[in-house]
């Protein structure tokens, strides 16, 4: 199927997780490109800086500082845009993580992953989707959701992150072909390890297959191809593709590739939280 490039000036939408990382990177980009955008976190204070952020590059914005995994988060969000002309654009960006042994991860944690990563984005888009429809008629709109890497090669002591993430990529894969000719255009990434403050606990390097890339190379790679109309879009580090081409060709063998660095591995990532 050929790809049907995206016009992504002057979009008016939502942004989660828009006070840091790939969400504050984001806003930046759709800014410079004409963009209204709603910034959704928890912390007030980093979403008052994106916000200045977005109006140095030329766009505008309103803050909606809410805990997304709270009752009544996702009407907080549409009673914000109720007044807007339309609503194109909503990127599912926020999310968080917790590493370690399954038997060692607390149930809060466990269940925070899952209520933020999976559960929030599904019922936001739920809940957006009659907009989103509309301007899909129209010129067009965009769900963009942020998966993770672990979604296409599930990795040790991230098993419920990786589950959330995989349900949130196998959630977008569904979603468009439901929306096949409504003009929702709906896209999924898969950032492998990028450096951003999610990261700052955990210390995995190269040697354990955790290669990082800037967040301004993702950002790039990123906006091209959603530019270029494309619906999966992965920006791992190339060594990492070889591992995920492998995953789908011989998992065995990834599993014999891992196996040796387990100890190092769990070591490196078992103070990895963002919760």
């Amino acid at each position: 199927m050929d790809l049907t490039p995206l016009d992504l000036n002057d979009r008016r939408g939502i942004i989660t997780g828009a006070g840091q990382g790939i969400g504050l990177a984001l806003a930046l980009e759709f800014a410079r490109r004409g963009g209204h955008l709603l910034l959704v976190g928890r912390t007030p204070e980093t979403l008052a800086e994106t916000a200045e952020l977005v109006a140095a590059e030329g766009g505008t914005s309103e803050v909606l500082a809410c805990d997304l995994t709270q009752a009544g988060a996702t009407e907080q969000i549409t009673d914000a845009v109720a007044s807007w002309n339309s609503v194109d654009l909503l990127v599912n960006n926020a999310g968080n993580v917790r590493a370690g042994r399954l038997e060692l991860t607390p149930d809060a944690d466990i269940r925070s992953m899952l209520e933020l990563n999976l559960t929030a984005p599904i019922l936001l888009t739920k809940a957006l989707l009659p907009e989103l429809r509309e301007s899909g008629a129209g010129r067009g709109s965009i769900i963009l959701n942020i998966s993770s890497g672990i979604a296409l090669v599930g990795m040790p002591f991230y098993s419920i992150y990786g589950a959330t993430k995989a349900g949130l990529a196998h959630f977008g894969e569904s979603l468009r072909r439901e929306l096949i000719g409504t003009g929702v255009h709906v896209a999924t990434v898969y950032p492998g390890a990028t450096d951003t403050a999610m990261m700052r606990s955990q210390n995995a390097g190269a040697d354990l297959g955790w290669e990082r890339r800037s967040r301004e190379d993702v950002i790039a790679d990123l906006m091209a191809a959603l530019e270029a109309g494309e619906h999966e879009i992965n920006t791992a580090p190339r060594s990492r593709r070889a591992m995920q081409q492998l995953n789908i060709s011989d998992p065995l063998a990834v599993d014999a590739a891992i196996a040796p660095g387990l100890v190092e591995l769990e070591a490196a990532v078992r103070d990895h939280r963002s919760i």
